[in-house]
């Protein structure tokens, strides 16, 4: 009789997203996240530190990257995204919030006592017992290599590079789909619709990320994106042709008076213009494009 490995199968549990009589125009569409699944309020002392904001500025005082500035002071949560505690089981003591990113955290509490903050999983509740390595098995919270991993399951937190740490897949509601195994590489199904390969020694973590009811959060007003460090952005077409290209123009304009395409301040395109270097080494890793068409190998 063949021998059953037990998978995890996802359940998810969405917390509900709260809504407002419209009794100002600012509650009229405004909605915010039900916070029931946070457990403990403040963070973790050893593992946060405050950063700096920079509005936008590089370190000679100029504007690099625009409509950035104030916001809330944030403290920044130090993430073990690397799981290399192998074989060491650690306990799941709270879920968290965390200001910089969509995700929740988890607190874990590792048998030396030892603790770190992953990205927390859906259905990953406080209590639960979480390990990591090639022993482990694939249930939910478990951090293995791809190798380890049964094929068809929702993972995240891939690494690129083995050992590196998680980079991808790492916002709320996200999650990958192991699709094969071959020579060595998996191949791997990404949020994006792309099929890329991937070492089989990168670990991933089993499960898909938390908090999937975040993409459903509408601002409703100016008031939260200043609060979240977001400033108001006037639109090229708006400005005068000294501060932008497509500024000026009799009237409202396309092309701001002429015939150019809408551009950047610095005059790169901004419809229609490919970023993605044309033979870039890692093309060799993709399988099918985020369009649905195969990626053509030089």
């Amino acid at each position: 009789m063949a021998r059953h490995t037990r998978i995890y199968v996802p359940c998810y549990d969405y917390f509900a997203v709260k809504t407002f009589r419209p009794l100002t125009p600012s509650t009229r569409y405004l909605t915010v996240q039900d916070y029931s699944d946070i457990t403990k309020v403040g963070p973790e002392k050893s593992l946060v530190y405050t950063r700096k904001r920079t509005g936008g500025r590089n370190n000679y005082g100029r504007v690099t990257v625009r409509a950035r500035g104030g916001g809330h002071k944030q403290k920044v949560r130090t993430v073990d995204f690397r799981r290399n505690k192998f074989g060491m089981e650690a306990k799941v003591i709270a879920i968290e919030y965390d200001p910089i990113r969509s995700a929740r955290l988890a607190l874990l509490e590792y048998a030396d006592k030892e603790r770190r903050y992953i990205v927390c999983p859906e259905g990953l509740t406080v209590g639960v017992t979480v390990v990591s390595g090639p022993t482990a098995p694939p249930s939910l919270g478990n951090a293995l290599p791809l190798s380890k991993i049964p094929v068809g399951i929702p993972i995240h937190n891939l690494e690129l590079v083995p050992g590196k740490g998680g980079q991808l897949v790492r916002s709320a509601g996200s999650s990958a789909t192991l699709m094969s195994r071959d020579a060595g590489y998996a191949q791997l199904r990404l949020p994006s619709g792309e099929i890329r390969k991937f070492h089989e020694d990168c670990m991933v973590t089993v499960g898909a990320v938390g908090n999937a009811q975040f993409e459903n959060v509408v601002l409703g007003k100016a008031g939260r994106a200043i609060h979240r460090g977001i400033r108001p952005l006037t639109r090229g077409m708006a400005r005068n042709p000294v501060d932008h290209p497509n500024g000026g123009g009799q009237g409202k304009s396309k092309g701001g008076g002429g015939r150019q395409h809408l551009a950047s301040p610095w005059g790169v395109l901004s419809k229609g213009f490919r970023t993605r270097k044309k033979f870039k080494l890692s093309n060799r890793f993709i399988v099918v494009r985020r369009d649905g068409r195969p990626m053509k190998q030089k």
